[in-house]
């Protein structure tokens, strides 16, 4: 407990016992009312010292907004840390400062970034100051975010707090992360991975309430692209319809080149013809990025007799790049997806019953189909065992700069250009 003390010249002092040390605090000449709350907040700073507990977030506040002056005193009786001549800032303030300052991110790591900020918070409290966290609050963190969130949603907060923390040390408001020893751990969960069958895909396409969803679906499930933002950004003459294949512009990871599939080739015919004259993006409809696409798109999945699952759109997504991945090699089909290796392996590709059915009738050289390892390198065109006088189709369309172009078979039909123009 804290006492309050008048002195004759009618100045007050606040006397508190902090680490078995009386200390006292000299507020000068000051209303009852605000010794009292200063008194109180002193009891409190006190009691998480005597706890080694974090401050509540009404505290935390509190102390964020003294001046200097008492907050010095504070850091005098071991009840904060000492400011050092910088503003102290508390941790809301900081990390959102942060996020504002990282125009380059993506929106979804933004989004991440945010949840970040907002677990914080809720933790050690909006106000409590980013050089008052210690190592040891930061081992209580992880521990709380393990303890009640999923592996991947804690793991990725700590690895932003991690992030957040190194800022501080480079902008010289602490010496020393006090989340440096911590470990992110995987973000994957692979419960929340889902396969969706072409079977699957042809029920939720029926299903559309319209063409552009259709094409949309189409374009995720068969075109691979990150919904919606690299939907919104494709336009009519990002299509060359003559090379068959069109051109994505990520906001994530830059332009790349995807074929028109034989699968999604349909959808653009549809979508072209439905266009109005003149129009400019090939999802025209459906522009509002602010818009909750999931929840159109999980009607969509009930409609078709389908179970919701988690990361609609993702898995449809890494759908496609485990179909792909039998078939081409892996360099080629994250150069078609967008992403890498790495993330492909850890995040997208999965296995499925197809997989142990394939396993089960044809052993290990069914599974090799396009001929290539994993490795990059390419289909060399004969196989000693299936040998055939018979010389396989391959692509053979100019290839851009920069994109790489399996060498595997492909369909007689199907994949010729159709002499449609733009």
């Amino acid at each position: 407990m804290a006492s309050i003390s008048r002195d004759a010249n009618g100045t007050t002092r606040i006397q508190v016992i902090v680490a078995g040390k009386r200390r006292t605090i000299r507020l000068g000449t000051v209303p009852k009312k605000t010794a009292e709350t200063v008194k109180l907040r002193v009891e409190m700073l006190a009691a998480a010292v005597a706890t080694r507990t974090p401050i509540d977030a009404e505290t935390a506040q509190w102390v964020g907004s003294v001046d200097d002056a008492l907050a010095s005193k504070l850091a005098a009786a071991d009840l904060v840390p000492k400011r050092d001549g910088v503003r102290a800032v508390g941790v809301k303030e900081f990390c959102t400062n942060y996020v504002a300052g990282r125009p380059d991110v993506a929106s979804n790591t933004r989004r991440n970034l945010l949840q970040a900020t907002r677990y914080l918070a809720e933790f050690f409290g909006a106000g409590r100051m980013v050089t008052a966290i210690t190592a040891g609050d930061a081992s209580r963190f992880a521990a709380h975010m393990r303890a009640n969130y999923a592996p991947a949603t804690a793991n990725r907060t700590i690895v932003h707090a991690k992030q957040f923390f190194k800022a501080a040390e480079r902008d010289e408001l602490i010496e020393r992360s006090p989340f440096r020893d911590e470990k992110g751990g995987s973000m994957t969960n692979p419960d929340r991975m889902h396969f969706v069958t072409p079977e699957q895909t042809a029920a939720l396409l029926d299903a559309c309430p319209a063409g552009e969803w259709r094409l949309i679906v189409a374009l995720a499930r068969y075109g691979g692209l990150r919904t919606p933002s690299e939907h919104l950004a494709l336009t009519w003459g990002d299509v060359d319809w003559e090379r068959e294949r069109f051109l994505v512009r990520s906001p994530k990871t830059g332009l790349r080149w995807v074929p028109l599939f034989p699968e999604l080739r349909p959808h653009f015919d549809e979508a072209f013809a439905r266009a109005e004259e003149g129009a400019t993006h090939v999802v025209a409809r459906t522009r509002d990025a602010g818009a909750n696409w999931r929840t159109t798109f999980n009607k969509i999945v009930v409609r078709a007799g389908l179970l919701p699952w988690a990361k609609p759109f993702q898995n449809l997504r890494a759908s496609r790049e485990t179909e792909l991945a039998r078939t081409y090699p892996l360099h080629v089909v994250v150069s078609w997806i967008g992403n890498s290796v790495p993330v492909a392996a850890k995040h997208y590709l999965q296995v499925t019953d197809e997989d142990f059915e394939r396993a089960v009738k044809g052993g290990a050289r069914d599974g090799a189909d396009c001929g290539a390892d994993r490795s990059g390198r390419e289909w060399t065109g004969r196989d000693e065992s299936h040998a055939s006088t018979t010389k396989p189709s391959v692509l053979s369309a100019p290839v851009p700069s920069g994109l790489v172009v399996s060498s595997c078979p492909v369909p007689r039909e199907g994949v010729e250009p159709s002499g449609r123009v733009s």
